[in-house]
Protein backbone atom coordinates (compact mmCIF):
# COMPACT_ATOMS: atom_id res chain seq x y z
CA UNK A 1 0.00 0.00 0.00
CA UNK A 2 1.20 3.37 -0.43
CA UNK A 3 1.24 6.21 1.73
CA UNK A 4 -1.40 8.00 -0.22
CA UNK A 5 -3.41 4.73 -0.20
CA UNK A 6 -2.83 4.67 3.47
CA UNK A 7 -3.79 8.00 4.14
CA UNK A 8 -6.86 7.32 2.46
CA UNK A 9 -7.69 4.19 4.12
CA UNK A 10 -7.10 6.28 7.65
CA UNK A 11 -9.61 8.95 6.20
CA UNK A 12 -12.32 6.29 5.70
CA UNK A 13 -11.53 4.87 9.20
CA UNK A 14 -11.74 8.05 10.98
CA UNK A 15 -14.49 9.49 9.16
CA UNK A 16 -17.00 5.22 10.13
CA UNK A 17 -15.75 5.96 13.41
CA UNK A 18 -16.94 9.70 14.32
CA UNK A 19 -20.01 8.78 12.88
CA UNK A 20 -20.34 5.74 14.85
CA UNK A 21 -19.35 7.89 17.70
CA UNK A 22 -22.09 10.95 16.65
CA UNK A 23 -24.44 8.25 17.00
CA UNK A 24 -23.90 6.80 20.43
CA UNK A 25 -24.17 10.88 21.26
CA UNK A 26 -27.33 11.27 19.85
CA UNK A 27 -28.90 7.96 20.76
CA UNK A 28 -27.94 8.81 24.32
CA UNK A 29 -29.01 12.75 23.90
CA UNK A 30 -32.59 11.46 22.71
CA UNK A 31 -32.69 8.98 25.87
CA UNK A 32 -32.22 11.60 28.14
CA UNK A 33 -34.35 14.34 26.32
CA UNK A 34 -37.57 11.91 26.47
CA UNK A 35 -37.17 12.72 30.04
CA UNK A 36 -36.06 16.48 30.48
CA UNK A 37 -36.59 18.20 26.87
CA UNK A 38 -38.97 16.19 24.45
CA UNK A 39 -39.33 19.12 22.29
CA UNK A 40 -35.53 18.36 21.29
CA UNK A 41 -36.64 14.65 20.11
CA UNK A 42 -37.38 14.98 16.56
CA UNK A 43 -34.78 17.48 15.92
CA UNK A 44 -32.06 14.67 17.48
CA UNK A 45 -33.89 11.79 15.71
CA UNK A 46 -33.67 13.36 12.33
CA UNK A 47 -29.71 13.66 13.02
CA UNK A 48 -29.42 10.73 14.57
CA UNK A 49 -30.90 9.07 11.02
CA UNK A 50 -28.33 11.59 8.87
CA UNK A 51 -25.60 9.60 11.56
CA UNK A 52 -26.87 6.23 10.67
CA UNK A 53 -26.58 7.38 6.79
CA UNK A 54 -23.31 8.47 6.85
CA UNK A 55 -22.03 5.61 8.90
CA UNK A 56 -23.10 3.39 6.48
CA UNK A 57 -21.67 5.18 3.20
CA UNK A 58 -18.35 5.11 4.38
CA UNK A 59 -18.33 1.80 5.58
CA UNK A 60 -19.83 1.33 2.03
CA UNK A 61 -16.44 2.85 0.51
CA UNK A 62 -14.21 0.62 2.40
CA UNK A 63 -14.43 -2.77 0.51
CA UNK A 64 -13.59 -1.29 -2.61
CA UNK A 65 -10.36 0.40 -1.02
CA UNK A 66 -9.40 -2.93 1.52
CA UNK A 67 -10.24 -0.83 4.20
CA UNK A 68 -11.41 -2.45 7.42
CA UNK A 69 -13.25 -0.75 10.17
CA UNK A 70 -10.98 1.56 12.71
CA UNK A 71 -9.48 -0.38 15.57
CA UNK A 72 -10.50 2.43 18.03
CA UNK A 73 -14.04 1.95 17.15
CA UNK A 74 -15.42 0.53 20.87
CA UNK A 75 -13.75 3.91 22.28
CA UNK A 76 -15.86 6.11 19.93
CA UNK A 77 -18.22 3.69 21.11
CA UNK A 78 -18.38 4.22 24.57
CA UNK A 79 -17.06 7.94 24.74
CA UNK A 80 -19.64 8.91 22.06
CA UNK A 81 -22.31 7.25 24.89
CA UNK A 82 -21.03 9.14 27.65
CA UNK A 83 -20.48 12.29 26.30
CA UNK A 84 -24.58 11.98 24.86
CA UNK A 85 -25.91 10.95 27.96
CA UNK A 86 -23.97 13.44 30.13
CA UNK A 87 -24.37 16.10 27.92
CA UNK A 88 -28.50 14.93 27.62
CA UNK A 89 -29.17 14.86 31.30
CA UNK A 90 -27.22 18.52 31.95
CA UNK A 91 -30.31 19.81 29.96
CA UNK A 92 -31.02 21.59 26.25
CA UNK A 93 -28.58 24.13 26.59
CA UNK A 94 -25.68 21.23 26.99
CA UNK A 95 -27.29 19.38 23.98
CA UNK A 96 -26.65 22.38 21.97
CA UNK A 97 -23.05 23.06 23.35
CA UNK A 98 -22.17 19.49 22.55
CA UNK A 99 -23.58 19.29 19.13
CA UNK A 100 -21.98 22.59 18.05
CA UNK A 101 -18.86 21.94 19.55
CA UNK A 102 -18.57 18.09 17.79
CA UNK A 103 -19.82 19.24 14.25
CA UNK A 104 -17.16 22.56 14.58
CA UNK A 105 -14.36 19.82 14.95
CA UNK A 106 -15.82 17.24 12.04
CA UNK A 107 -16.73 20.32 10.06
CA UNK A 108 -12.88 21.60 9.99
CA UNK A 109 -11.75 17.73 9.30
CA UNK A 110 -13.51 17.44 6.60
CA UNK A 111 -12.73 20.64 4.94
CA UNK A 112 -8.83 19.33 5.39
CA UNK A 113 -9.82 15.64 3.70
CA UNK A 114 -12.02 17.12 0.87
CA UNK A 115 -8.66 19.49 0.18
CA UNK A 116 -6.37 16.34 0.48
CA UNK A 117 -8.86 14.26 -1.44
CA UNK A 118 -9.47 16.54 -4.20
CA UNK A 119 -6.91 15.20 -7.15
CA UNK A 120 -6.16 11.66 -5.01
CA UNK A 121 -9.57 9.70 -4.35
CA UNK A 122 -12.73 12.04 -6.28
CA UNK A 123 -15.46 9.14 -5.32
CA UNK A 124 -14.21 9.77 -1.37
CA UNK A 125 -14.25 13.06 -1.81
CA UNK A 126 -17.78 13.96 -3.10
CA UNK A 127 -19.25 11.12 -0.57
CA UNK A 128 -17.37 13.22 1.99
CA UNK A 129 -18.72 16.70 0.33
CA UNK A 130 -22.34 15.59 0.37
CA UNK A 131 -22.16 14.44 4.31
CA UNK A 132 -20.31 17.63 4.92
CA UNK A 133 -23.42 19.16 3.83
CA UNK A 134 -25.49 17.43 6.31
CA UNK A 135 -23.29 18.08 9.30
CA UNK A 136 -23.00 21.69 8.35
CA UNK A 137 -27.00 21.75 9.15
CA UNK A 138 -26.27 19.98 12.41
CA UNK A 139 -23.62 22.86 13.19
CA UNK A 140 -26.25 25.55 12.26
CA UNK A 141 -29.09 24.10 14.07
CA UNK A 142 -27.01 23.86 17.40
CA UNK A 143 -25.38 27.40 16.77
CA UNK A 144 -28.98 29.05 16.24
CA UNK A 145 -30.00 27.53 20.03
CA UNK A 146 -26.92 27.57 22.48
CA UNK A 147 -26.23 29.98 25.01
CA UNK A 148 -23.21 30.92 25.80
CA UNK A 149 -21.57 31.58 29.42
CA UNK A 150 -18.08 30.99 30.18
CA UNK A 151 -18.85 27.96 31.67
CA UNK A 152 -19.94 26.35 27.94
CA UNK A 153 -16.96 27.85 26.03
CA UNK A 154 -14.68 26.06 28.09
CA UNK A 155 -16.63 22.91 28.46
CA UNK A 156 -17.08 23.18 24.68
CA UNK A 157 -13.37 23.41 24.00
CA UNK A 158 -13.09 20.29 25.77
CA UNK A 159 -15.08 18.60 23.96
CA UNK A 160 -13.51 19.93 20.96
CA UNK A 161 -10.02 18.83 22.00
CA UNK A 162 -11.02 15.49 22.91
CA UNK A 163 -12.95 15.37 19.12
CA UNK A 164 -9.97 16.25 17.67
CA UNK A 165 -7.59 13.93 19.62
CA UNK A 166 -9.74 10.99 18.65
CA UNK A 167 -8.88 11.81 15.33
CA UNK A 168 -5.39 12.16 15.87
CA UNK A 169 -5.48 9.07 17.42
CA UNK A 170 -7.56 7.38 14.83
CA UNK A 171 -5.60 8.06 12.03
CA UNK A 172 -2.21 7.64 13.83
CA UNK A 173 -1.31 10.84 13.45
CA UNK A 174 -2.46 11.23 9.79
CA UNK A 175 -5.02 14.21 10.40
CA UNK A 176 -1.45 16.36 11.40
CA UNK A 177 0.31 15.31 8.39
CA UNK A 178 -2.08 16.20 6.28
CA UNK A 179 -2.81 19.56 7.85
CA UNK A 180 0.77 20.25 7.15
CA UNK A 181 1.04 18.78 3.76
CA UNK A 182 -1.89 21.32 2.74
CA UNK A 183 -0.75 24.43 4.61
CA UNK A 184 2.59 23.40 2.07
CA UNK A 185 0.49 23.62 -0.88
CA UNK A 186 -1.37 26.07 -3.41
CA UNK A 187 -4.77 25.42 -4.54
Amino acid sequence: MTPEQRSINRILKVNHAGEYGAIRIYTAQIFAARFLCRDLVPELSDILNHEIEHCRRFREAMPQRACHPCGALWLWSCGGYVLGLLTGVLGRNMVMVCTEAVEEAVHQHMNDQIAFLRDKDADLNAVIEGIREEEISHLDYARHRVRHSQVTRGIAHLIRMVTDMLIWLSTQGESSRMKRELRGATY
